[in-house]
């Protein structure tokens, strides 16, 4: 009898620990890409276009940092009371609209006082999907590259 205590780890809950680690460096990556994008694009709004535009890329893209943790924190409450209590959640579809509307007026502001050019801000809230087209490229070179 050997002296050694821990758990023998079988394959298919090897492939889901793998498959989980894959996911936090994909989500990771794609907050980094969301990130540098819009700092790119800042920057490139500033040279080739006006201050404004590029600080408006950049306000736009802190917007999408923020819509996105406050979806992520709405979504974690959900799953994780039904989780502890082991019932179906119900939905507060309130603080869903709650955020639509928090994101529609600061929009509606910019756009009535041009602090901001709109197109520049809408440009910045675009950032997460030019960060999903980013890592797309990314996993289709490691799938190619990895064989």
């Amino acid at each position: 009898m050997s002296g050694n205590s821990e758990p023998v780890e079988t394959e298919q809950e090897s492939d889901v620990i793998d498959a989980n680690a894959g996911a936090l460096v994909s989500h990771r990556r794609i907050l980094w890409a969301m990130a540098a994008v819009t700092i790119l694009g800042g920057l490139l709004g500033f040279i080739f276009v006006s201050p404004e535009f590029g600080a408006g890329v950049l306000f736009g893209g802190g917007l999408s940092l923020v819509n996105y943790y406050w979806l992520k924190s709405s979504l974690r409450g959900i799953f994780d009371k039904a989780v502890s209590t082991g019932e179906r959640p119900r939905f507060f579809g309130g603080t869903y609209f709650l955020r639509y509307l928090a994101f529609g007026t600061l929009l509606l502001i910019v756009f009535l006082t041009k602090v901001l050019p709109i197109i520049a801000v809408l440009l910045g809230l675009a950032s997460f999907a030019f960060a999903i087209i980013v890592e797309a490229f990314i996993l289709l070179f490691l799938s190619v590259f990895k064989k």
